[in-house]
C-alpha cells in the first residue's frame, strides 16, 4: 500500500540511529555532566559506568562510527537495566514497571548492531 516509501528505506534507517542514538546520549549527558539536571541521585556505577557508555557509545553510533560493537554493548546496558532495575514479579509487563524505554533502546541498538552504520556515516564516508 505505502510502496512509495520502498526508496527511502536507507534514509528513514539513518534517521532511527541517529535520533536514538541522540535521546541516548541525553540519558548520558545527564548522569556524566548534569545537562539536564537529573531528577534524583544514582549510585555510581550508573551515574560513571551506565552514563559513559550511554553518553559515549550513543555518540559513536550517532556519528556512525564503531557502530556495530557500540550498538551491541548499549543493547547490553539496556537489557541488563531492564532486568536488574525495572523488572519485577508482580509488575513484569514493560508498561507497568516503566521499562518500556529500555526495552525499546535495547532492541533498536540490537538492530542497529546487526545492520551496521548504513548511510549518513564515518564508517561509509566515501
Amino acid at each position: 500500500m505505502m510502496y512509495f516509501l520502498d526508496r527511502y528505506q536507507e534514509q528513514g534507517y539513518a534517521l532511527l540511529r541517529i535520533t536514538t542514538s541522540f535521546m541516548f546520549m541525553l540519558h548520558g549527558s545527564q548522569k556524566l555532566l548534569g545537562i539536564p539536571p537529573a531528577v534524583r541521585e544514582m549510585p555510581w556505577h550508573i551515574q560513571y559506568i551506565a552514563g559513559s557508555i550511554q553518553l559515549f557509545c550513543g555518540f559513536l553510533i550517532m556519528i556512525g562510527l564503531l557502530t556495530r560493537p557500540a550498538g551491541f554493548l548499549s543493547s547490553g546496558l539496556m537489557a541488563a537495566a531492564y532486568w536488574t532495575a525495572l523488572f519485577s514479579v508482580e509488575k513484569w509487563l514493560p508498561i507497568m514497571n516503566r521499562g518500556d524505554a529500555a526495552v525499546l533502546y535495547s532492541f533498536i541498538f540490537f538492530y542497529i548492531a546487526c545492520k551496521g552504520p548504513g548511510i549518513w556515516s564515518v564508517e561509509r564516508r566515501n
